[in-house]
């Protein structure tokens, strides 16, 4: 049978409705994909329910983080007959009482939301004209989202989210640097201010402009995990370091020394991709210069390569050091503690931003975790807005130990 005999049935429409679904979700799916999923179910048949389920899965599927939400989907979809047209088995007749709380994932509960048709607005319900529209039911959507974990929003709330997270600021400590600019409490005199100065006067000098030293942000290494576990936190959070870290959010006078690294299996330099003045095509150039996203994490050896490439130029004494991960290590806890102990050496301050944080009663007890947090000057969480808003007050706080 050929590609196109499959397009006559209705197949071929459930199966690009599925996509389309899918693409709710997150998850990149594309009309090549889906062509591949057409020649892939024509190749093991529709006899068999879990054939399919992993013939769809080999070519829709490339990322571990979405297998599950495939998963949930796949069995959703397909087992109402019909979901390709309404998308929601929660509309299906169900027995009177009172409803159990839905235990998908907030993608795949999205995913199946019922959608408009383009251009036309929903219709409200009866109960809803007896409302009145109130703007605190605005502020307490954003409250929530500022309190809700990352890893458990919704598509459309997480690009939300990461909108919000772009508009908060990160005010760096300051040190005194060896440049000079014009001020009233220096110590030194601008001596060709004073001569241009006592010219206007008659060459008497009545007014002595002095020099201060120039305030300049402590240096940033940031170190960004962008393992299969840290997927959503690491896009979310490399967001607010580019916006958070511009010359406008620090007041455009001083350009801060930054650089950034992505680390999995392997370090990746992504100082060309920071330099951009958007975030988005930050982001975009990020992700096509990362090779092992959502793979393993092997920090040991990414820190190895970072100290013995990149330390002469990138670490000094008053560099702060922000590695985000979750600690997950698989590579050994020797290799790791020596590298850290190297690095903390040569640096300022190391922090952990840890966004398993958020679970009450959390240790460090894994390899990776442990040998992390013996070696890091302060841990901090990062799995929600109102944390980000935390993280400066929280940074120079332990700056001043």
């Amino acid at each position: 049978m050929q590609l196109g005999d499959a397009r006559l049935g209705k197949f071929s429409d459930n199966l690009a409705a599925f996509g389309r679904t899918l693409r709710r979700a997150g998850v990149r799916v594309d009309p090549a994909r889906i062509a591949l999923a057409t020649e892939a179910a024509l190749t093991v048949g529709l006899e068999h329910r879990e054939d399919l389920s992993a013939a769809l899965e080999a070519v829709l599927i490339s990322r571990e983080q979405d297998r599950v939400v495939y998963r949930e989907l796949f069995e959703a979809f397909f087992r109402n007959p019909n979901m390709a047209h309404n998308l929601l088995s929660q509309l299906l007749p169900s027995a009177e009482g009172k409803a159990e709380p839905s235990k998908r994932r907030p993608r795949v509960r999205e995913a199946l939301s019922p959608q408009h048709a383009f251009g036309k607005p929903a219709q409200p319900k009866p109960e809803d004209d007896k409302v009145d529209f109130d703007a605190a039911m605005t502020a307490s959507q954003l409250q929530r989202l500022k309190h809700a974990d990352f890893n458990a929003l919704g598509a459309s709330e997480y690009r939300l989210v990461e909108r919000l997270a772009r508009d908060i600021r990160l005010p760096l400590p300051t040190f005194a640097s060896r440049r000079h600019k014009s001020g009233a409490h220096g110590r030194q005199l601008r001596w060709t201010g004073v001569l241009q100065a006592a010219v206007r006067t008659g060459g008497e000098p009545m007014h002595l402009p002095r020099m201060q030293r120039v305030q300049q942000p402590v240096p940033l290494l940031i170190l960004v995990d962008v393992s299969g576990s840290m997927e959503r936190y690491a896009r979310l959070l490399l967001a607010f370091l580019h916006a958070a870290t511009s010359r406008q959010a620090l007041g455009g006078a001083v350009r801060l020394q930054r650089h950034v690294f992505a680390f999995g299996n392997r370090l990746t330099n992504l100082n060309a991709a920071f330099a951009q003045a958007d975030t988005d095509a930050m982001l975009a150039q990020a992700s096509a210069h990362i090779e092992d996203f959502a793979g393993g994490t092997q920090l040991g050896n990414c820190l190895a390569t970072l100290n013995a490439l990149h330390q002469r130029k990138l670490v000094g004494r008053r560099t702060l050091v922000l590695i985000i991960t979750d600690g997950l290590d698989t590579g050994e806890p020797e290799a790791l503690a020596h590298e850290l102990d190297q690095l903390r050496r040569r640096t300022g301050r190391l922090l952990w931003l840890n966004p398993l944080l958020r679970f009450d009663g959390y240790a460090p007890l894994a390899q990776g975790a442990a040998v992390l947090n013996r070696y890091a000057h302060g841990m901090l969480a990062v799995h929600n807005l109102s944390k980000l808003e935390d993280l400066a007050a929280s940074v120079a706080g332990i700056l001043r130990r």
